[in-house]
């Protein structure tokens, strides 16, 4: 892809398929054998999330690939299916091994950081000539890495709750825009045509009808907790915390925590930023993780 707008995005993705879904992804880098970079969006978003980045990083990396996972955007959201952040890591696996990746990065985002913390679990549990794709280093932007940190908003309270599938059918574009722009940064709001846009990822064969499944992942966080907070504990590869400091959700107070619990924290701090670094400070995100990847 090359100077991406929002349709072209769509129209030039590729799919793959996984348990008999088809799953959207899209793919470029400069080629060669270097490892690839996984880009891992959040809830309740998808892929597009990263296109302000998109150019600079098919320049550094020899890949990158950024699937919409199951549920989400573009990719195949089944009615009938057990949605969990456990499946959502095979569902990473399964594609890097379709596209013959061994070795790769992870830039990741809310919902998709605690995919990349099951990711990295793995790491921690697999010997090195193990013959899954070797992680590499993990960059996690604003996200729940503490369930006792995370902050859901009261939407996502009442998509968990057991009215949640009332919540989900009834979920309005007014609704949505209210909701999420609310995590966004006082000065950093997203413009009309960028609500639109995420609305058009949410609204794509009614995935907003599934929330109340894919919000599961809070209770997932808390039954994890152990086996996710302590593969950030016990790293054996390199990590950095990108966080907006004013979001609501996993802001100034999650940094806090990362940097109680987590031996010799790496951490850029954004201030004025909310959940969506990449969307409303994409050059300072872009700067952070190039560092990031010039010091290791």
């Amino acid at each position: 892809m090359g100077d991406v707008s929002f349709q072209f995005w769509r129209d030039n993705g590729d799919a793959f398929t996984y348990r008999g879904h088809r799953i959207f992804y899209a793919l470029g880098g400069r080629g060669g054998a270097d490892a690839a970079l996984v880009l891992i969006h959040g809830f309740p978003t998808a892929s597009w999330d990263w296109h302000r980045q998109w150019d600079a990083l098919c320049k550094r990396f020899a890949m990158v690939v950024a699937p919409d996972m199951i549920g989400f955007g573009w990719s195949a959201k089944p009615r009938r299916y057990d949605y969990s952040i456990l499946d959502q890591a095979d569902l990473h696996e399964g594609l890097l091994r379709e596209l013959g990746i061994t070795d790769y990065h992870v830039l990741a985002h809310d919902y998709g950081d605690t995919v990349a913390q099951e990711l990295l679990a793995r790491r921690v549990e697999r010997k090195a000539d193990s013959r899954a794709p070797m992680l590499h280093s993990v960059c996690f932007l604003n996200g729940g890495l503490f369930p006792e940190t995370h902050r859901p908003r009261l939407v996502q309270k009442l998509l968990a709750s057991p009215l949640g599938w009332l919540i989900a059918k009834r979920m309005s574009e007014a609704s949505f825009r209210k909701s999420f722009s609310a995590v966004f940064g006082p000065n950093t709001q997203p413009s009309a045509k960028e609500l639109d846009e995420f609305w058009q990822l949410i609204r794509h064969d009614n995935g907003s009808h599934n929330f109340h499944k894919l919000i599961g992942y809070m209770g997932e966080r808390r039954k994890h907790r152990a086996r996710w907070v302590g593969a950030l504990q016990s790293s054996p590869i390199p990590l950095r915390v990108v966080d907006g400091l004013v979001d609501p959700v996993s802001g100034a107070h999650m940094v806090a925590r990362y940097r109680e619990l987590v031996p010799n924290p790496d951490v850029v701090e954004l201030p004025g930023i909310g959940h969506y670094p990449q969307v409303e400070a994409p050059d300072a995100v872009l700067r952070a993780f190039l560092e990031f990847h010039r010091l290791n």
